[in-house]
């Protein structure tokens, strides 16, 4: 396992936060895998910017929606081929509705990709971890995991078990040396957010006391401080990176 090239795999690593870690985890030094699900010219795009500075990366499509697809990714790209070093669990997407009104398609969507997956995910990697006894999970919830948030019954429901998820993993993998933590993004600036009208955004902003909106590599930044060695005692906590921001 020690001759393996260490890697780092983001999922929904093409664009926003994913594309944020995949860059700043490249410069770690890691041989970055990134996972998209349509979209390929972004996946490129990543991948590109990290070859030009000279790292190493690979794009995959996956849907993590679909556990026979993660685990024979798992078992065709990652098994035996590198030695897993970091996952971080950022895939999700949001189908938004009120709850009266949601349709079960519409929940068991968010779940299975936002939740569901990322059980899935960090299943197939701590397999492979235990056996090199080290290893980094990061999970990335949302600040309204701990607040809720009106029409996203599914969204907070799936990043709230997160959580969960999270500080369990963590109590039984810490005899194998991993680590498993969360990160919980406030308002961030990416392709998602940068649709909505101008008053929500001018709503949501005086809401946050440092008054400006995250970027990716904010929430980056956290999360290649969970990776490094120096977050080497810390497992089963969540790292809000939010401004300040608590609906």
């Amino acid at each position: 396992m020690s001759d393996l090239p260490k890697t780092a795999l983001i999922t929904g690593g093409s664009r926003g936060i994913g594309r944020a870690c995949a860059l700043r985890l490249a410069r770690a030094g890691y041989l970055v895998y990134i996972t998209y699900v349509s979209r390929p010219e972004q996946a490129e795009e990543t991948c590109r910017f990290i070859t030009d500075s000279g790292g190493q990366a690979g794009s995959f499509a996956l849907d993590i929606g679909s556990h026979q697809a993660i685990e024979g990714f798992f078992q065709k790209e990652i098994k035996d081929r590198v030695s897993l070093q970091v996952l971080v669990n950022n895939a999700g997407l949001t189908r938004d509705g009120l709850l009266v009104r949601m349709k079960p398609e519409q929940w068991q969507q968010v779940i299975n990709v936002n939740l569901t997956g990322s059980f899935v995910c960090l299943q197939q990697a701590a397999r492979l971890m235990m056996r090199s006894r080290s290893g980094r999970i990061i999970n990335i919830s949302s600040v309204t995991a701990q607040t809720g948030n009106a029409g996203q019954a599914n969204y907070t429901a799936a990043k709230a078990g997160l959580i969960g998820l999270t500080r369990t993993a963590a109590q039984e993998l810490a005899p194998r040396n991993i680590t498993v933590n969360a990160v919980a993004p406030g308002f961030i600036d990416t392709d998602m957010t940068a649709d909505l009208p101008q008053d929500l955004r001018d709503r949501f902003l005086q809401m946050i006391p440092l008054q400006r909106f995250g970027s990716p590599e904010d929430v980056a930044a956290c999360v290649a401080f969970l990776a490094s060695e120096e977050a080497a005692y810390i497992t089963g906590q969540v790292f809000g990176v939010n401004g300040g921001l608590y609906m």
